[in-house]
């Protein structure tokens, strides 16, 4: 039985009359997982143990910066506190977050918590390997939950803008993972927070373009290139310190599943990229011997706000039909709460649409190229609760250049 909508969609149902049936041709998303590292960091521990790591004994800047972090009732670095607030409003509202950063690791490189070291070498050493490892076990659940043969995978992105070098990661994370050797790889550096969305629409290209193909996404990210002692000519580290957190995540994509062996929960109807003229030095990230530098500019959350709706129109249009951004579910990368309130207000979103973008955010922080996907993970199981969830929604993501990263979702539960 089937009907069709006023996108030309099918609206089938299958024999259990409880899933839509996938678009013949589209890209699904068949399965999802993650992993993190053993360390985990509670909040409210964040000041005691940044200090302690950087064995920063200036008791004065501990005091501002606790206020700074879990108040923001502080009135030094003027310029800090604003873009502080710009970026993750008046709290975090992260609760915990999962680093690869150890005691075991600053006890064998001390040199990491000292101002002004060389010491990318020693970063990427550990960066390398840790991103590896989590990139392994998201991948190895995620094959597990979609119960083929990993020799079945076809086509490998792997995200991250947490290591460097020749080869790349890619192919590291197919030898762990035992896929065959002609597998197709595709490896994305440096994208920063919209990575991952970037890898789902190359995935949806790749699986929509070679029939019976399964593309295996991984993304692995650590703030280890990042990590070094506050400094008050650094305003742009307390946002890294407070907000940002490592771990991988994975996702199978492929068209038309097998019937009864794979479980399809979300389409991959169309996608956008789009970058915003002139805002390239908005988001810079440089590369040193100290590790890497960001610079956030002030007007990042207003440059977002002036240009989303009209993306996220562009997008609601391919579904046919829908006048409402209400009528979506959100499924948007949580680069911070300020963005967050913004895009709902800018949108008249209702509360709870972003709920989904928030839990990731209070459980994981802003994880980069990751975080999307732990996101979808959330929107999954509040989409398989609900007795009406909607069909459509969209899969949100900005970054560097200033760059968008927008995909039509069909939800098939």
């Amino acid at each position: 039985m089937s009907n069709t909508n006023g996108n030309g969609v099918a609206e089938r149902r299958d024999s259990s009359a409880t899933r839509r049936a996938p678009t013949p041709g589209k890209a699904t998303v068949l399965a999802i997982g993650k992993a993190f590292p053993s360390q985990l960091i509670p909040q409210d521990c964040l000041v005691e143990g940044y200090f302690r790591d950087t064995n920063c004994a200036d008791f004065a800047m501990k005091e501002k910066l606790a206020r700074l972090f879990l108040f923001t009732s502080s009135t030094i670095f003027p310029f800090c506190l604003f873009l502080f607030l710009q970026m993750v409003g008046k709290t975090t509202t992260v609760k915990t977050r999962y680093t690869v950063m150890s005691k075991e690791i600053l006890d064998k490189y001390p040199e990491l918590a000292t101002e002004g070291s060389p010491t990318i070498t020693q970063r990427l050493d550990i960066a390398n390997q840790a991103v590896t490892e989590m990139a392994k076990e998201a991948s190895l659940a995620c094959i597990k939950q979609w119960g083929r043969p990993a020799g079945d995978i076809t086509h490998v992105i792997y995200v991250s803008s947490s290591e460097i070098r020749l080869p790349g990661g890619d192919l590291y994370l197919a030898s762990e993972l035992g896929l065959r050797s002609d597998v197709n790889r595709v490896m994305l550096y440096f994208l920063g927070c919209y990575g991952g969305v970037t890898g789902l629409r190359i995935a949806k290209d790749i699986a929509e373009n070679n029939p019976g193909s399964r593309v295996l996404l991984t993304t692995s990210e650590t703030t280890i290139l990042g990590f070094r002692p506050p400094n008050k000519s650094r305003p742009y580290d307390l946002v890294g310190a407070a907000l940002f957190g490592d771990g991988a995540a994975a996702a199978i994509i492929g068209a038309d599943p097998m019937t009864k062996v794979e479980s399809p929960f979300m389409e991959l109807s169309f996608a956008v990229q789009q970058f915003l003229p002139g805002t390239h030095s908005v988001i810079d990230g440089r590369l040193s011997e100290e590790g890497i530098n960001f610079k956030l500019g002030r007007d990042l959350p207003q440059k977002i706000d002036d240009n989303i709706e009209g993306f996220c129109q562009k997008l609601m249009e391919k579904a046919g039909g829908l006048e409402d951004f209400n009528d979506l579910f959100w499924a948007v990368h949580p680069g911070g709460p300020a963005i967050l309130n913004r895009l709902e207000t800018t949108l008249k979103l209702r509360g709870e649409k972003l709920d989904c973008s928030r839990r990731a955010l209070m459980d994981f922080g802003n994880v980069s190229s990751n975080t999307i996907i732990y996101v979808m993970e959330y929107m999954k199981e509040e989409l398989m609760n609900r007795e009406n969830g909607e069909e459509w929604g969209l899969a949100l993501a900005f970054g560097p250049g200033i760059t968008f990263e927008g995909i039509l979702l069909r939800n098939l539960n």
